[in-house]
């Protein structure tokens, strides 16, 4: 259940902040958060201060940002700390701070599955009259990941979608999952690398499949609806991509960076990954031969989807300075800094005018195929419990296609951990 919280302090906090603040907007059935203080855009006109930012590990993005922030002077200026390694250490040292009620972090770097956990605890400002402002720029699959209970909670600063990167010397273009499969059940220089091991990126593939065969694992009332025929469906594959030899077996380890590794050796001819893996695999021998996809429908009556990924920018409701934050993320997100970024790191920009920038075009190949995933790209399960979610998913999925159990007895246990886990809220 969400902690207990002094609300009053946030009444408060809105009359600072956003006026008399009007009762929050409904948001789907089975969405509720409290209400908050609200980040007014105008907050950010004559703040002064440092803005403290903090993320995962720093791989260059921050670095650039704090940097060319504090060259703009005006009174304002940016340091980022990193709190974690990855996304589970991050996640955890972020939530000691907030059940804590420190001030230390006035921007937290959000992975997109945090949101609905973190609305319903309080912890954030109310976005909305942020994010109203970029409506039109930004790529329209992102906002989903910022939304719960009819409110905004962050605003989106770098998206991800997954592309199937393939062999062009050894298998065709990608038509469909189920062609991939045959494709790649012929022989091993075909077959598919993957992140199969028990862990997020395990959720992430199968949530791929599952969309695209027109499933679901929650829907926007809370109830579980993962017990499906197209759950059955997609486990079925998988498990018989895994009996085949079509997925190598030594995926039930693979983690991206191994997927990759696997995938760059030549024991393959597809690789399912995220697009940051394209520079890398371009420094490689398989770089020459190797193009990129959009994800494929799972069959010829399906349509193409993806899974959501990235990170967001949220302002913490116990931040010092919320306009100096305000200002920080104008900056983050606009068309300058966004553009720079996707040239340096390429990570893949929210501001979508930059997709068909002829400059950004040139120096990254796959952009079309990335914006055309994210066209079609979907958000993980919403749930403030979402950890529990995605680890029932993910367990129950690895003993289906690693032959510990059944495809009937993994959906209905699947569901059930599903529900369990919803429960716990």
């Amino acid at each position: 259940m969400p902690s207990s919280r002094p609300w009053a302090a946030f009444a408060v906090a809105a009359l600072l902040l956003g006026g008399c603040a009007s009762p929050p907007p409904a948001g789907p059935p089975g969405e509720h958060a409290p209400q908050v203080a609200v980040a007014e855009p105008g907050s950010a006109q004559g703040a002064r201060g440092e803005v403290t930012i903090c993320g995962v590990r720093n791989t260059g993005v921050f670095e650039h940002l704090t940097q060319e922030f504090n060259a703009r002077g005006g009174g304002l200026s940016a340091r980022y700390v990193e709190i974690g390694q990855d996304t589970d250490s991050t996640r955890a040292q972020a939530l000691q701070r907030l059940e804590g009620g420190s001030s230390e972090c006035d921007i937290y770097l959000t992975d997109v599955t945090w949101t609905s956990e973190w609305a319903t605890q309080g912890w954030l400002l109310d976005h909305s009259r942020l994010t109203e402002r970029h409506r039109d720029e930004l790529m329209p699959s992102t906002w989903e990941t910022v939304r719960y209970a009819g409110r905004d909670w962050a605003v989106p600063f770098y998206t991800n979608a997954g592309l199937l990167f393939y062999r062009a010397d050894r298998v065709p273009p990608p038509t469909t999952w189920r062609e991939v499969y045959a494709q790649a059940g012929q022989d091993r220089s075909k077959r598919v690398q993957m992140q199969a091991k028990r862990y997020e990126g395990l959720t992430a593939n199968f949530l791929e499949l599952l969309y695209s065969a027109g499933g679901s694992v929650i829907d926007d009332s809370g109830r579980v609806t993962v017990d499906s025929p197209q759950t059955r469906a997609v486990l079925r594959l998988m498990a018989q991509g895994v009996d085949s030899g079509a997925i190598d077996r030594a995926c039930l380890t693979y983690d991206e960076d191994y997927a990759r590794r696997a995938y760059e050796s030549g024991s393959a001819g597809y690789l399912r990954q995220w697009p940051s893996a394209h520079k890398l695999i371009s420094e490689t021998s398989a770089g020459p031969v190797t193009r990129a996809a959009a994800l494929p429908a799972f069959d010829e009556g399906s349509r193409p989807a993806a899974v959501l990924g990235g990170w967001n920018l949220a302002i913490a409701a116990k931040s010092d300075d919320p306009g100096a934050a305000v200002a920080l993320i104008d900056y983050a997100t606009s068309a300058e800094f966004q553009k720079k970024m996707v040239m340096r790191t390429a990570q893949a920009p929210v501001f979508a005018a930059l997709y068909d920038d002829p400059e950004v075009r040139a120096e990254l190949p796959f952009i079309p195929q990335l914006k055309e995933s994210l066209l079609h790209a979907k958000p993980r399960p919403r749930s403030p419990v979402y950890a529990q979610v995605s680890r029932a998913i993910y367990d129950n999925a690895y003993e289906v296609i690693s032959g510990q159990t059944d495809v009937e007895s993994g959906v209905r246990k699947m569901a059930a951990d599903v529900e369990s886990a919803q429960e716990t809220f």
